[in-house]
């Protein structure tokens, strides 16, 4: 949730200096009364023990009167919305986060009481979501782990069979090998996006060429593609200078060109394409695969979300995350263009670096 730019203006008491006047007013009038009793004492020519009980007994009416008025405006103004608050609190902490404290005056009138019960409202909502995001993530973790581990279970004892020919083992070795590969690959992304939300890392950035980066990234996935018959198409600038962390930034281009290749059918095309314009530099990997439906664009970069539910492609949701995650460290951003059967499009867009911010100073002067 974000924050409002601008606050309503918030009264800083919940009791209004005309509140001394109310006070002043009312006084001077129960004063005007005593005098109005007593000199009609005086009139009635009563004995002195009745004018001293009837002042006694009228002031005392006059105190319980302001004493009862007085508690009920405390009782309204804070009593109640604090024994209401204690109570939402409590909740909270026995796990509800479905409690919700209205306000005691309208946003126009909002006093610091209510500021300290939307700033509670607020809280309560994220720490709702954090618990939701904490159960997912642990579901979701299970999930993933469940799967290599009891491949490599099956596996294990399926190689403890004495009648399994020398060939075969060899395939079960391999299968348990990719699923130890597979739940390594899990539990490293886990640590990394950890370390990223929790902003462990801090980018060690310098300006580079992207586009010498871009190629060294692609070389390495030269056998993928020959094998699968993908063709691949690379347009590139001499040079596009930006300021950024290279060891993060290598993390997001192996992630989409791995995306790309592995959702690209064999015979289809593969294309990395990068221009500057308007300050910045933007890179475009785009595949021919399968494409996406639009409640999958809407969530690809969410923790463990895979649009292919039958997880009939290797992976476990987390790169996309990963790089959503390391190009908000970098300022940069990221989106999606996709169509079922046709392909998909990923952008990144990160500042370019012009020709004065890369004269460091101090390098050439006197």
């Amino acid at each position: 949730m974000k924050e409002r730019k601008q606050q309503e203006p918030v009264k800083q008491s919940r009791f209004p200096a005309s509140l001394f006047a109310i006070f002043w007013i009312t006084l001077s009038l129960m004063s005007g009364v005593h005098i109005g009793i007593i000199v009609l004492m005086n009139r009635l020519q009563l004995n002195d023990v009745v004018q001293c009980v009837v002042p006694m007994v009228y002031w005392g009416l006059v105190a319980a009167v302001i004493t009862f008025v007085t508690r009920k405006q405390i009782r309204d103004s804070y009593d109640e919305p604090m024994h209401k608050l204690a109570e939402a609190t409590k909740k909270v902490a026995n796990g509800d986060f479905s409690v919700y404290m209205p306000t005691c005056h309208t946003a126009d009138k909002l006093d610091y009481l209510d500021r300290m019960i939307l700033d509670f409202n607020k809280m309560v909502e994220e720490l709702g979501s954090i618990e939701t995001l904490k159960t997912d993530f642990v579901s979701n973790v299970s999930h993933e782990m469940k799967t290599p581990i009891a491949i490599i279970k099956n596996y294990a004892e399926m190689l403890q069979a004495e009648e399994v020919s020398r060939e075969r083992r060899m395939e079960y070795a391999a299968a348990m090998e990719d699923a130890s590969i597979r739940l390594s690959s899990l539990i490293s992304n886990i640590l990394k996006l950890n370390r990223l939300e929790n902003q462990r890392i801090t980018p060690e950035v310098e300006v580079y060429d992207v586009c010498r980066q871009l190629c060294d990234c692609i070389l390495p996935f030269e056998e993928v593609w020959e094998a699968r018959r993908i063709e691949m198409e690379i347009d590139l600038e001499d040079e596009a200078m930006v300021l950024a962390d290279q060891s993060l930034l290598e993390l997001v281009w192996n992630n989409l060109l791995s995306n790309a290749l592995k959702f690209t059918e064999p015979g289809g095309t593969v294309t990395v394409r990068q221009i500057s314009e308007d300050g910045y530099v933007k890179i475009f990997v785009a595949d021919t695969g399968c494409g996406m439906k639009k409640e999958s664009i809407r969530h690809i970069f969410d923790k463990f979300y895979q649009g292919d539910t039958s997880h009939a492609k290797e992976g476990n949701g987390l790169g996309l995350a990963l790089v959503k995650r390391v190009l908000e460290l970098l300022n940069g951003d990221i989106h999606v263009t996709s169509e079922e059967g046709v392909g998909s499009t990923f952008t990144v867009v990160l500042p370019a670096v012009q020709n004065e911010t890369m004269e460091e100073p101090g390098n050439g002067g006197e």
